[in-house]
Order: structure tokens, then sequence, then C-alpha cells
């Protein structure tokens, strides 16, 4: 069993195959945090909790050595001891904010239950998970709160997340609800995050943990490019390869919180969910909310072992549908080729020339629908521009398949221009406060899915195009943040669940597209990367990574992206040089071999490929279709942090280590610098292996042990890259 409870002891012992995790029922049914990480055979308490009189602690049973603001809390509230910052917080009928939880019930069963409305990880039998529901009560206010612990045994991880049941007569507010709450009893980790801007995402920032709050959260009304659901703590010393890690991700695509509290104590207090800044949720009797799930993995084996834990569990229990498992096509988008100024002729010689080269899809950008011509009008008439493409949509997509390519397309469905059919139509369709302006970003605004009928007619403009035209892909863009909060059918005392209730409106809409058309692969985008999280690979399984296409602003991107989320995930693209945002010019090789890492395309117009060009993407498409399913599909070792240098390098690792592909970029020349190796990683020590592109035979020991010498020609030149590719030797 993975999941233990001893009666006498009142312990709850959670494992997988390599960690523990352990609560206990204390005194008069307080429920403990006692224990997270390496796993041991059996918990017998032998750093049992110290219940000792501190000064302006109250203590909620007249013990002066007991006291709730000590105590190491699974699911704590506020306003009965515990000066901390609270789990949750509900508001009753009178106005009153009190509420005190203690154990009811509890009971533990295998495989794992979906969360109503909501994505979340999940089983394909039950004996790949076992799950503990711990119902907690409020002793005056009929009140039942059932904390949910699923453990993946194989994958090495849990989820958490919570439900609130009101069964009183009464109705109650929540003003606060995290997935997860967890105590540390210490302080002695560093703070990860990953944060950044627009065209710059995911940045690695790792900091001390110090007395007080810090935190990462978003009020954007997405997950956004500000800062992404993840945090970890890390212990002193911990790196890539050793060292203990805790991570937490929230599988949530709308405002999130992670906070960590350092208390007066020396303690850690870490919570996660949805954003209480602006949220509230009534309750009516009978009624109940779910929260979003938090993912948890602990490593003994530093950033790297988490981070292959949470590759393996998204890649084949987040995401879901046909392309879960499929090497994914590669592509040439056009936006970056034409922006808005093309015609279907245009299209077409892309296309062809993409047919020559061997790439296997064309995406059609923003600009075929309405009378869009620029960014602003026409979002909501999902119609084809015929003025663009006079025969139509599906006349286009016959001709790129008579190529020999797929065809895919461009939308942004949760989006409304004022310059639109639809909103002339429907004004109050557009999430708005009545009475206020109605600020616009990117000259548009945001469709309120709160509202039934508006996600209803979404579904059906998107499915008329879906099931009649041959598209293959779909990229789903979303170019902007909330403002002036609130919904025309909502009312005064549920306003504050808006955001939310968006969030929920955007998952019902996506659940119903992919699931109508399972055949085609979908592809988020948030102004590039601005909503890359868990949330929305439940429903499409890779993501834009970044609006900024150039090679050497990638490789942070990227490698930042990795600490969470798969490879296969990762939207990455060749542009043209000079990069369209930054100006730099990088090799076509090293464009390529950073765009390897995920899902591989172009983003240019290849009718402006010289013949050298030609020559050299048509090696790179063939190269990419060798490698793919090891690249999308294997174990990634990161080995050189662009962060920390003036170079990058990463591997990736069969899951039998029979083969691996090495990548390494040098971003600035240097003036009579050294000469650079690279250690690898996850390689079989005992067996040797051969250097595909020389024939060179080394044992896995040694090239763990000691490197491979980076190419002396890369030391001339900025912006270099090299690849290695080894199978094991047969000789």
């Amino acid at each position: 069993m993975a999941i233990h409870y001893d009666e006498q002891s009142r312990i709850f012992h959670l494992t997988t195959s390599t960690t523990s995790y352990v609560l206990q029922i204390v005194r008069d049914g307080y429920l403990a945090h006692r224990y997270w990480g390496k796993r041991v055979s059996r918990f017998r308490d032998s750093r049992p909790i110290v219940f000792k009189g501190r000064p302006l602690s109250p203590n909620p049973d007249g013990d002066w050595n007991f006291s709730l603001d000590m105590l190491p809390q699974e699911y704590p509230g506020f306003g009965t001891g515990d000066f901390r910052t609270p789990a949750f917080q509900i508001m009753q009928a009178d106005g009153s904010t009190t509420c005190d939880l203690r154990f009811h019930s509890y009971r533990i069963f295998q495989g794992k239950p979906k969360l109503e409305g909501l994505p979340a990880t999940y089983t394909e039998s039950d004996e790949e998970a076992e799950t503990l529901e711990i119902e907690l009560k409020d002793t005056l206010l009929d009140l039942s709160v059932i904390l949910s612990y699923s453990v993946f045994n194989r994958f090495d991880a849990m989820t958490r997340s919570v439900r609130f049941f009101n069964k009183d007569r009464q109705q109650v507010k929540l003003l606060r609800a995290a997935s997860m709450s967890l105590d540390f009893d210490d302080a002695e980790y560093e703070m990860l995050h990953l944060s950044g801007a627009w065209a710059n995402e995911r940045n690695m920032y790792r900091r001390p943990l110090f007395p007080g709050n810090q935190s990462v959260e978003s009020k954007r009304g997405a997950s956004s490019p500000q800062h992404n659901p993840f945090l970890a703590l890390l212990r002193n010393g911990c790196d890539e390869q050793q060292g203990e890690v805790y991570g937490f991700n929230l599988v949530y695509s709308g405002n999130f919180l992670a906070n960590m509290e350092v208390d007066q104590y020396d303690t850690t207090r870490v919570t996660m969910g949805i954003n209480p800044f602006d949220f509230s949720w009534l309750l009516e009797p009978g009624e109940a909310f779910q929260t979003p799930e938090t993912v948890m993995v602990y490593s003994d084996q530093g950033l790297g072992g988490m981070s292959r834990i949470y590759h393996s569990l998204y890649r084949s229990r987040l995401c879901r549908g046909e392309y879960r498992d499929k090497v994914r096509p590669i592509l040439v988008n056009n936006w970056e080729g034409t922006y808005f100024d093309f015609t279907a002729e245009k299209i077409e010689q892309i296309a062809a020339k993409g047919s020559e080269l061997g790439i296997e899809l064309l995406v059609l950008d923003d600009g075929w629908f309405g009378r869009r011509n620029d960014d602003r009008s026409s979002l909501g008439d999902w119609f084809v521009n015929r003025e663009k493409l006079p025969d139509g949509l599906d006349n286009l997509a016959e001709r790129i398949n008579k190529l020999g390519l797929q065809f895919g397309l461009w939308f942004e469905p949760e989006m409304v221009s004022e310059d639109s059919e639809l909103y002339r139509r429907h004004p109050d369709w557009c999430i708005h406060v009545e009475g206020r302006r109605r600020t616009l970003s990117r000259s548009q605004l945001i469709l309120d899915f709160s509202r039934q009928e508006v996600c209803d007619a979404i579904v059906e403009q998107l499915s008329e195009i879906l099931g009649n035209t041959p598209i293959a892909y779909v990229k789903w863009d979303m170019n902007r943040h909330m403002t002036e909060i609130g919904s025309a059918a909502l009312p005064p005392e549920r306003q504050r669940e808006t955001a939310h209730r968006y969030m929920l409106g955007v998952y019902q809409v996506m659940e119903r597209l992919t699931t109508a058309f399972p055949h085609v692969l979908f592809e988020s985008c948030s102004s590039g990367g601005g909503r890359f999280d868990p949330g929305i690979l439940y429903y499409m399984p890779q993501t834009w990574a970044s609006d900024n296409t150039d090679a050497i602003s990638r490789l942070k991107i990227q490698y930042g992206t990795s600490i969470v989320y798969p490879v296969s995930t990762i939207g990455a693209h060749v542009s043209d040089v000079p990069n369209h945002l930054l100006g730099r010019v990088t090799s076509l090789e090293t464009r390529g071999n950073v765009a390897a890492f995920g899902a591989f395309g172009y983003e240019l117009d290849l009718t402006t490929f010289t013949e050298q060009e030609n020559e050299t993407a048509a090696k790179q498409v063939e190269w990419f279709k060798e490698v793919r399913q090891l690249v999308q599909f294997g174990d990634l070792y990161r080995l050189l942090s662009p962060f920390e240098g003036n170079d990058a390098a990463w591997m990736i690792v069969s899951e039998n280590r029979l083969e691996a592909i090495v990548f390494y970029f040098k971003v600035l020349a240097q003036p009579n610098s050294g000469f650079r190796s690279v250690r690898l990683q996850g390689l079989d020590a005992d067996w040797e292996y051969e250097l595909v592109e020389g024939g060179e035979v080394f044992g896995g020991d040694e090239l763990m042990a000691v490197g491979l010498r980076v190419p002396a020609k890369l030391m001339h030149g900025d912006f270099t890259s090299h690849v290695w590719r080894l199978r094991r030797s047969a000789r």
C-alpha cells in the first residue's frame, strides 16, 4: 500500500518509490504535518513535536504548552491562535471570519478522482495511484473541508487539492482557498522561481529565504509571463545533480499565489493556490467549491532529478490526446515571414518551399478572418477574409495538402475587437464593469467566458471551421490580461468570482473542442509563453515558449522552462535574421540547434532562402526527423546553465540509455580563451558509446567523469554551437 494509517499513533504515512509524506492527528483533532522527504520504511516519530509555551502565542484549550501558532499544520485557518498566513478563510452570514477545522473522518482508496471542471493529473488505471481524503469539519458551522492527497508511486510524485462543501443552512463566502499548505521545521532553504516578462519568460531566480513573507503571484487573470505558478525550495548546496529539492506546481492558468513565510521560530510555511486578491466565492447551502491541484515533487538528486520527475509525469499523465505520445510535426508558420500582409498565393509559395525541404505542416497565423489587416479589428468574427482568401479557407487548405503538407490555423478565441460584428451585436459579452471605461490592450477586450452563452457561441464558430476544413493543427492565442474585472451576468455578491469563473469557462471550451476534434494538434500561445502552465497542458500538449525567437535569448527561456515542463511541450522555431525583435544575427546552424530543443519548426518566409540556406534547412529537417523521438521523449540532463556563464549545454538520453544527444552553445567569443569540455550525465557507466558523426568510442564512465572536448573551431566567432550524437557501441 502507498498509504497507511496507524490507528494507535494516528499517523498517515504516504509513500512513493523514493519518498515519504507523513501527517498526524494531534490533540483534539488538529491535523499536523510531520515529514516530507526521502523514503523511510516506517515513521516512528524520532523527531517528535515539541510543545512548549511561548509568550504571545495563544492557547486554544488553556494549556500553556500548546499553541496553534507553533503547530506545523496541514491546512491552517486564521483567528484561533495561528498568526501565520492561513490556507483558507471564510466569512459567515454574520460577517465573522473565524473557522476552527478539526479532523472528522478519512478514506483511502485506489485510483485518483477527476476534479470537477478543472484540469489535473490522471491515471489510466486505478493501480497507478492511491488517494487519501481527510475530512475536516468546523465545530460550529456545518462546513466540510476535504483534503485530497494522491500518490503516484511509479512517477514519484504526489498531488494535493481541497474541496469545500457547505452543509449548513446559511451562506458561506470563501475569501481564501489555497490548494495546499505545508510547514517545514526550519528555514535553511533557497527559493527558486521562474520570472520575467513578455519575450523574456521563465528566467531562473534563486535566493535564500528570509524572515517574513516572500511570494510569486499573478493578478492579471492569467498565470502570466511575469511569474510562473511554480516554486522550489532547495537545501543549501543543491545543484543540478545533487541535493534536496522540493517542487510545487499549480495546475491552473489564472490568478495564483505561491507564498513562503518564515516565522519568528525559523519555520517555513508554503501555501499555493488561487490568488486571494480580489477573489471570493459564495457557497449557498448544498454547494461545493473545488480548488485546483498542486503537483508536489521531492528529489534528493538535485534540480535535474526533480525536473525529470515532473517531465515524466506531465508527458504521460497530464498531457492527453492523440499527440500525447506522438512526435510533433515539423512546421512552418508564416507570422514573422508575412505578418498580416499575405495572399493565398504567398502562403502556397511558402508551403511549396516547405515541401521541398521536407517540412510537414504549414500554419496560417493571424489575419485570415473578418477584415483583419492589422490588430485593431475582427477578433470574434471567425469567418474567412475573402479579400485575402477569395476561394475560401478550405480551398487553401486543400492546395496545401496537395503539396504534401498538413494545414494549421491560428485563433484567438477568448478575445473580441471593438471593431467586430460580434462586439456590435453583443457589447455586454466582454468582461467589464458597468459605467466604467473599457480599457483596451492590443485594441481588444476579453470575452466573458464566465457566461455559458458566450462559451457556446465560440464553440459553435470554431466547430464550424474545424469541422469543414482539413485542419490538423490549431495555434490558440491569448494576447491581453484582465482589467475592469466584472461580469454583466453575475449579481453583486458574486462579482469577485468573475476571474475564476472565466478560467472555468476557458477550460470548458477547450475540453469541448479538443474532445470534438481529437485529430487536431492544439498548441497554446499567450503572447508567446504568457500562459505556460500545467492547466493548459492538460488540453494542449505543447505551448509556444516565447514570442522572442532570437536563438540566444531562447537559450535562457527554454532552459528555464525545462525546470518544470517537458521538452515535448516547448514550441521552438527557427526565425529570420537579423532577428525581428533584437536585430541579432546568428547562424542558421545555431538557430536550428536551439530550436531542436522542443517542437521544432520555422517562423519565416522560406521563399527568401538562398541556395545555401535551402541546403542547410533541408539537412536540419532530415536530421531532426531522425532525432525527434529521442529529443521530445527522452530524459533531459542540463549540463551548463546560460544563467551562470557564457555558454550552455544540455543532453537528452533515451529511457533505455542506448542513445543520447548533446547540445553545446557558446554565446560570445573571448580573446585568448581556454579550451572547454563538457561532462555528460545519464549514461550507463558500464557501457561504451560511439560518437555517430566521428566513430570514436568512449566508455560511459569516461564521458561522465572526463567529458567531451568542445571543438576548437567554436572559439572563433559569436553564437556558435555543436551537437554530438551517441549510440551504445556494438564493438
